[in-house]
């Protein structure tokens, strides 16, 4: 986290996240910490997810269902992921094609200063 002061509620959140790989829903996150013992309520948990992701310390994407889901970050930089649809498991993957196709689609089309995201869902082996 940033040199703002972080409270025993937020630490339990990044620490969960941190010991956790996959994306999951600001609920099944305050139902985690629940379990775990953790008093903490579930506004401060989507206030302390959002300013996780705000400073980009945290992943977060729209599952297929529409709904936000967050992982720990474990590479600084853009990257994109493979995502399990049934657990939530996710994996880091390179995309050098889809860099260079949306840099020459914004050029083409004459945009700047262009951002992207690409998740990309299925079942994992596991779950297959």
């Amino acid at each position: 986290m940033s040199t703002r002061r972080t409270t025993r509620q937020q630490q339990a959140v990044s620490s969960i996240l941190e010991r956790h790989g996959d994306f999951r829903s600001a609920q099944e996150w305050h139902a985690l910490l629940r379990e775990s013992g953790e008093a903490v309520g579930l506004a401060t948990v989507y206030r302390t997810l959002q300013t996780l992701a705000d400073e980009g310390t945290i992943d977060v994407l729209r599952s297929p269902a529409g709904e936000a889901v967050y992982r720990a970050c474990s590479s600084g930089g853009h990257h994109h992921h493979l995502v399990c649809r049934r657990c939530g498991r996710a994996e880091e993957i390179e995309a050098a094609e889809v860099e260079r196709w949306t840099s020459a689609t914004a050029t083409a089309y004459g945009f700047t200063d262009v951002t992207h995201t690409l998740e990309v869902f299925g079942r994992c082996a596991d779950c297959s």
